[in-house]
């Protein structure tokens, strides 16, 4: 299996909400296609109601096994990528955790119980990466629809255990 890997930044946005158990929630804002030197976790802006974060880097890995996944993304029209956060300890602080252009390895993340999932617009220099990737390791898998064994074709299982030879197939219906 081929693997490559780049590197790209996280910006997220803390919103205040009218709720009476959270005062705030997280998501992702956008993926910046070049790292910034900035220090993870810097203040981007103050708007009324939320404050946007520099979250910090995180590598976006391909693997050849997963080509026909990113080829859906790309050819769904708005490819995006799934951006996934942990709390730390329980506690306030956030961890990013993963960032992957794989829908299925990003629905999975919803289902998985991590803290902050979303999903932003996927940056057009980050597509066409992937798109390279695909067109040089994508391998379409032929489906190969099986036949059936003509030799069973005419047995039935048997009722229950002692009936027939074994107790399995039936040879004498």
């Amino acid at each position: 299996m081929t693997e490559t890997s780049r590197e790209v930044g996280v910006v997220l946005r803390r919103r205040a909400i009218d709720n009476p158990w959270v005062d705030h929630i997280w998501s992702p804002v956008t993926i910046l296609e070049d790292v910034p030197s900035t220090a993870p976790w810097t203040v981007l802006s103050h708007e009324p109601d939320a404050v946007l974060y520099y979250a910090g880097r995180a590598t976006l890995d391909l693997f050849s096994a997963d080509t026909a996944n990113y080829r859906d993304n790309l050819a769904d029209g708005e490819p995006r990528i799934w951006v996934a956060l942990r709390r730390q300890d329980g506690g306030a602080e956030l961890e990013l955790t993963k960032v992957t252009a794989d829908p299925t390895e990003g629905e999975a993340m919803f289902e998985s119980g991590t803290d902050v999932i979303g999903t932003v617009p996927m940056p057009p220099d980050v597509a066409a990466w992937i798109a390279a990737f695909v067109d040089e390791f994508h391998v379409e898998q032929v489906f190969h629809k099986r036949k059936r064994d003509k030799a069973k074709a005419g047995r039935r299982p048997s009722e229950g255990p002692g009936e027939g030879s074994s107790g399995g197939w039936r040879d004498d219906v």
